[in-house]
């Protein structure tokens, strides 16, 4: 008999949107906003914590989103990139946690299948596990306790990735036959995003 893991979300919402022009989180999708119909995906999945890291247009976004069922760590320091936001949201991960799943706050549409080939990985020990799409590496991440202090040493942009490639930890990769969720940098990729629905 397996033992239930207790796993934290945690979702990355503290871009500044420069390549777009305007805060991403908060354009329009699904009746909503974009990181609004994100975070319904993720509760979804029924975590027991759930977390979102805000920074940029951090006060717009406390209006406009709702965030009753989650809890908000404001990334200070979200201009250095997605590792600050990740360094920032370790102290709120629940102590008992065994590990978060990292989700992108501009990625509403992670499919179930890869939370669950990723909640397997985990269950079978992995430190770090990763989604092979049908179409390429990509978001979430599993990453258990035992790499939070290799987290707390990260710095700047993609860091994670850099993490993963570093050799320090084997990393899982579980195949997924969807191809990877879109998520928004520039206005093609919200045409695309909307298109898409």
């Amino acid at each position: 008999m397996s033992v239930e893991l207790r796993i934290t979300a945690l979702v990355l919402a503290a871009g500044s949107s420069q390549r777009l022009g305007q805060p991403k989180q908060l354009l329009t999708f699904r009746g909503k906003t974009l990181l609004g119909a994100t975070i319904d995906n993720v509760l979804g999945f029924g975590f027991r914590q759930t977390i979102v890291t805000t920074g940029g247009a951090a006060p717009e976004i406390r209006e406009a989103v709702d965030f009753s069922t989650v809890e908000v760590v404001d990334s200070v320091h979200h201009t250095d990139g997605c590792s600050s936001s990740i360094v920032s949201a370790l102290p709120a991960i629940d102590p008992t946690a065994d590990g978060f799943f990292l989700f992108l706050g501009d990625q509403p549409d992670v499919p179930r299948t890869a939370v669950e080939a990723l909640m397997a990985a985990a269950h079978g020990g992995a430190e770090i596990a990763v989604v092979d799409y049908a179409d390429g590496t990509g978001h979430p991440f599993w990453l258990s306790r035992s790499v939070f202090s290799a987290l707390e040493e990260l710095h700047g942009d993609k860091a994670v990735w850099k993490l993963l490639e570093s050799g320090r930890f084997e990393a899982v990769h579980v195949q997924v036959n969807d191809e990877t969720p879109l998520d928004v940098d520039t206005w093609d990729d919200y045409e695309r995003l909307l298109a898409a629905e």
